[in-house]
């Protein structure tokens, strides 16, 4: 089981700064993973991603249902400012009262220090507390705002009211949602920016050197769009985890504010969120928590009926 260490969320108040590698540490070792990881990138990428347009046969939302993609100002990739913490939204969710929602990551909600990872231990704000929504957040703002939410529900306070004691559910188990403002729903779209997508729900996992792709909107980016997308390779699954967790290495490694960002795998399925940092045995490699086992979580304690993950109008095309 790789080491998890701090929670990527960021925090303005003083104490609650992610602990960070030291930079000539985290310099050089970042030259060697993306060398590592183009090259396994390369060889591990299947033909048919190697040719650049859409994925076929997607699984798409109806796109008049949505604001227009290109325009929308809500979507994955969102900026999600909580109690002064920054982190990035995953995927879209609805319920069967119509109510819509954005995921993050449960520690991106959470009270305790930057190492604090196990949900199970760590007290949270409580569900209600607002949530700002914006794109082109930075260190000296929240930037401009596109929306507001409240936290509506987190594995981390359902863990706490239901006694939680697995290990690994404790551990890996870092989902949220946020539910968007009436007002603002008009200004959703479910599509992950630059890669379209998600197509549905991976409930298989990863193996090694599979490729993965994900959509982070850090504020130390300071909402520069370009820098977002980031591709991939799965180190492959640990039995340990018993499916709740996939190390992976991407190009280049997510940083504080990524945190909650969604994964997809071939074909543009959702597959995880980003949770940590690892340290070892795997340096500066990232841990994603399962998405299908989180949302079964979810569906299954969290009060919510009829939540379900909505599919991007976008077809997921994998140009990188």
């Amino acid at each position: 089981m790789s080491r998890p260490v701090p929670s990527f969320a960021r925090r303005s108040v003083p104490g609650r700064v992610p602990q960070r590698v030291p930079q000539r540490v985290m310099a050089a070792v970042a030259a060697l993973v993306a060398a590592a990881v183009a090259a396994a990138v390369v060889g591990a990428q299947p033909a048919v991603a190697s040719v650049a347009g859409p994925s076929l046969s997607p699984s798409l939302s109806p796109a008049a249902a949505w604001a227009p993609a290109a325009t929308a100002k809500i979507h994955p990739g969102t900026m999600m400012y909580t109690a002064g913490a920054q982190c990035t939204g995953n995927f879209v969710f609805t319920d069967a009262a119509g109510h819509t929602y954005l995921g993050y990551a449960a520690h991106c909600a959470g009270t305790g220090s930057s190492t604090d990872t196990n949900g199970c231990q760590t007290a949270s704000v409580p569900l209600g507390t607002k949530v700002d929504l914006t794109n082109d957040g930075n260190l000296a703002s929240e930037g401009t705002i596109v929306g507001h939410g409240t936290l509506a529900y987190s594995s981390w306070i359902t863990e706490h009211q239901l006694g939680t004691s697995n290990a690994n559910t404790c551990a890996y188990n870092d989902l949220a949602l946020v539910r968007i403002k009436a007002g603002d729903v008009s200004k959703v779209n479910p599509s992950v920016p630059f890669w379209g997508g998600p197509t549905g729900l991976d409930a298989n996992g990863t193996a090694a050197g599979d490729r993965v792709w994900t959509y982070g909107n850090s504020s130390l980016r300071a909402g520069a769009s370009p820098l977002s997308p980031h591709t991939g390779v799965s180190l492959g699954d640990q039995a340990a985890d018993g499916g709740w967790s996939h190390p992976l290495y991407t190009v280049s490694p997510g940083i504080p504010g990524d945190s909650g960002s969604g994964f997809m795998t071939q074909g543009g399925k959702a597959v995880g969120v980003l949770s940590t940092l690892g340290l070892a045995p795997l340096p500066l490699s990232n841990n994603i928590g399962d998405l299908a086992h989180e949302l079964a979580f979810a569906q299954q304690h969290s009060g919510i009926a009829g939540l379900k993950l909505v599919h991007g109008t976008e077809p997921f095309n994998p140009i990188l």
